[in-house]
């Protein structure tokens, strides 16, 4: 078991509006859902979320955009941390002016 990742060893997953890095899982020793990444979004709009019976928290890396955390929209720039409560809808969107918005994400137990 590898306990270790490194973004630049990791190949993005592609799909409609956003990229997805794969970091830490199960595999690397993590548990109770535990579950790291970065995501790229690239979509305008707020074409897909989620919902999760985790938390999930996000900290920007680059770009700027804005996140809808249930009903609340929340504006990201680089350097903002957020986080999702259990089972409320989210979905994030870059500004028209930004390649995309980078974000790191982990789900927590709750």
């Amino acid at each position: 078991m590898r306990l270790i990742a490194n973004l630049s060893d990791v190949a993005p997953e592609k799909y409609e509006g956003y990229e997805y890095y794969p970091l830490l899982s199960g595999q690397n020793g993590c548990r109770a859902g535990c579950r790291t990444g970065v995501l790229a979004y690239v979509q305008e709009e707020y074409k897909q979320g989620g919902v999760h019976e985790d938390q999930e928290g996000f900290f920007v890396m680059e770009g700027r955009g804005r996140a809808l955390v249930g009903e609340e929209e929340l504006p990201l720039s680089p350097g903002a941390c957020f986080i999702v409560p259990p089972g409320t809808y989210h979905s994030i969107k870059k500004d028209p002016e930004c390649e995309y918005v980078k974000v790191f994400f982990f789900h927590a137990a709750v």
